[in-house]
C-alpha cells in the first residue's frame, strides 16, 4: 500500500469494517476496529435519543480517542501499515446531528482538545451508499438495536459527512460510490476497490463512481 495510515469511513451499514478487515488480512496491516458494541448507551439511545444522545456521544468520543491514541502511538514492526474502520472526526459529525445546540457547543470544546492530539490519516476513504441500500445492509447484519433505525436519521448522518468533506482543505479524501458493488461477496468488486485505493492522490477530494 502507498499509505501508512488509511481510515475507512461511511454511514451506518456502509461496509467500513468489512472492507478494512479484508484489506488488513490481505496486506498484513495493523487493523483498528471501532469498539462500539461495548457501549451500553447505544441501545438506550435508539429507544430514547433525546435523553441519551449526550452521554452516548461523550462515551464514544472518549473510547475512540483512547483507542486511536493507544493504537497509533505504538508501532508494529511486523505490519506494513495501519488501517482503521473509522476516523475520530465521525464523533463530531454524529454529535452535530444528534445533540441540541447547547450540548453540541460543549461537546465541540472537548472534541477540539482531543482532535489535535491524534494524527490525520494519509488517506480517508468514504464509502457512499444510498439509504435503501444502507437499510438492507442493516437488516442483513441483524443487530437488534439498529433494526428500527429511521431513514431520516441515516440521511442526516450522510449529509453531515458530505458537509465535512466539502470543508476539508488539508486531507486526502477518496469518495467511492459502492452502490453497484458487492466487495464482500464478489472478488472482482473487491479488487476494483483495491486498485482505486492503492493509487497516488494529491490533497483534496477525489470521487469515484461505478
Amino acid at each position: 500500500m502507498k499509505y501508512n495510515f488509511i481510515a475507512i469511513e461511511g454511514n451506518i451499514g456502509a461496509g467500513k469494517t468489512s472492507l478494512a478487515t479484508k484489506i488488513a488480512q490481505d496486506y498484513n496491516a495493523k487493523l483498528i476496529l471501532e469498539q462500539f458494541e461495548d457501549n451500553s448507551f447505544l441501545p438506550k439511545f435508539y429507544k430514547e435519543p433525546d435523553k441519551y444522545a449526550f452521554p452516548l456521544e461523550m462515551s464514544f468520543l472518549a473510547s475512540r480517542f483512547q483507542q486511536l491514541k493507544d493504537q497509533l502511538s505504538s508501532q508494529d514492526l511486523f505490519k506494513s501499515f495501519t488501517i482503521s474502520d473509522y476516523y475520530i472526526v465521525k464523533s463530531l459529525i454524529f454529535a452535530q446531528k444528534t445533540l441540541a445546540s447547547d450540548e453540541f457547543n460543549l461537546y465541540t470544546r472537548f472534541f477540539n482538545i482531543i482532535h489535535q492530539q491524534l494524527p490525520k490519516p494519509d488517506l480517508l476513504v468514504y464509502l457512499y451508499v444510498s439509504t435503501p441500500n444502507l437499510q438492507r445492509n442493516i437488516r442483513d447484519r441483524g443487530r437488534p438495536y439498529e433494526l428500527d433505525m429511521k431513514d431520516e436519521y441515516l440521511e442526516k448522518i450522510q449529509q453531515g459527512y458530505f458537509e465535512f468533506i466539502r470543508q476539508q482543505t488539508d486531507l486526502r479524501i477518496l469518495v467511492i460510490d459502492t452502490n453497484e458493488l458487492d466487495f464482500v461477496n464478489r472478488e472482482s468488486d473487491y479488487k476494483q476497490i483495491l486498485e482505486i485505493v492503492n493509487q497516488d492522490y494529491p490533497i483534496g477530494v477525489h470521487r469515484i463512481t461505478f
